[in-house]
């Protein structure tokens, strides 16, 4: 059986690059819509940042973590602008960039 974590990676590597997908939107995927604190620890401690695409995940209302593990928000904006999401007022346009498997 797999651990909740593995269920999270599992998800967040579906997210395709130049979409974003949010906390709440991976608990749910992952089995449990009351997961999304537990998302944010998992991508914390992200095992294989090259494979494990966290920066594809942002809050409820578009927002990058100011705790992004890998280099910041800063970094996250960047890693996300290079894939051709747009940000506007520092959130992502949901209704044109979450992606909805």
């Amino acid at each position: 059986m797999k651990s909740t974590f593995e269920s999270i990676y599992e998800q967040v590597r579906r997210i395709p690059r130049g979409r974003v997908a949010t906390y709440g939107q991976i608990a749910s995927l992952a089995g449990n819509p009351r997961w999304s604190r537990v998302v944010g620890y998992a991508l914390h401690v992200n095992p294989e940042p090259g494979t494990i695409p966290c920066h594809r995940v942002v809050d409820r209302n578009g927002r990058v973590s100011p705790a992004f593990a890998f280099g910041g928000e800063n970094m996250q904006i960047k890693l996300l602008e290079d894939e051709g999401v747009e940000f506007r007022d520092g959130r992502v346009d949901l209704e044109r960039f979450r992606w909805r498997p």
